[in-house]
């Protein structure tokens, strides 16, 4: 059985209510991590192309996965926080710390994700409707998707050097990059720069004991999966199939172990 040496480790797990950020809670707590679970609950999004029960889930809070961790043996803890405001990540790290002391894992999971163009507005090849690219739709895709990743590393390597700590992971997720994202323009971008600030992480930190990488999900079922997107992945030559959750999760723990100890600045692309 290989030892992930996880055990004991505190992990601050952002969007972590549901899809990708529970499983990666519950995946890490299974390794005997404390998982300190941030989340904010969406209003309904009124999307006709998304099943019904998407809504629910990210108007939903973390109990149930906090309640599956502790059931399971494990410890979590949870707060709703709005990583759009630039004071939430030092209050983030106090409150795990008092929970459980410092944060050696932290992971870039939440997304504040809208379909935006420069082309006239419509709706995406899914259903999903689009905006216009205007100064509303930079801004809030980049306040969650580039400066909070931004200022929770900030966060992170400051206290991390102020104990003279000697062991960290910072492990962001994408789905963008530099190559552009077509009728996801600001999302595309604001994941492009926090891959950017990720991998200036990997270089800068290096030296002090932290990897820090990207991870780039296949089309993962996190609730919004719909016909017109299972009859894309089918017909696509790369894609092999829908993934799961706990199909990325797994990927995360690895970064985040002994085993991954030696993989850093890497975006790593799943399919």
């Amino acid at each position: 059985m290989i030892d992930s040496r996880l055990g004991g480790k505190v992990a601050l797990i952002t969007g972590a209510n549901h899809g990708i950020g529970a499983a990666t809670a519950v995946a890490l707590a299974a390794q005997g991590v404390a998982v300190f679970l941030t989340y904010k609950r969406l209003a309904p999004s009124n999307v006709p192309a998304y099943p019904a029960a998407y809504d629910q889930q990210r108007a939903a809070g973390a109990d149930e996965v906090v309640r599956r961790i502790r059931a399971a043996g494990g410890s979590a803890e949870a707060a709703e926080a709005d990583l759009a405001d630039p004071r939430t990540p030092q209050v983030l790290f106090d409150l795990a710390e008092k929970a459980f002391g410092p944060v050696e894992i932290l992971v870039n999971n939440a997304s504040g994700w809208l379909g935006d163009t420069f082309t006239p507005a419509g709706r995406d090849d899914f259903g999903r409707p689009l905006r216009v690219v205007d100064a509303e739709t930079y801004d809030r895709q980049f306040a969650v998707d580039a400066r909070a990743p931004a200022l929770l590393i900030a966060e992170f390597t400051r206290r991390h050097l102020a104990r003279g700590a000697s062991w960290g992971r910072v492990i962001g997720l994408t789905s963008g990059g530099p190559d552009g994202f077509p009728t996801e323009v600001s999302y595309g971008a604001a994941k492009a720069a926090q891959e950017n600030y990720t991998m200036s992480a990997a270089h800068e930190l290096g030296r002090y004991g932290i990897t820090a990488n990207m991870v780039y999900p296949p089309v993962t079922d996190t609730g919004w999966i719909n016909d017109e997107v299972e009859r894309a992945v089918a017909a696509s030559s790369v894609l092999r199939d829908i993934a799961q959750p706990e199909d990325v999760a797994e990927v995360i723990t690895f970064l985040a172990s002994h085993q991954g100890r030696r993989v850093t600045g890497q975006r790593l692309r799943m399919y």
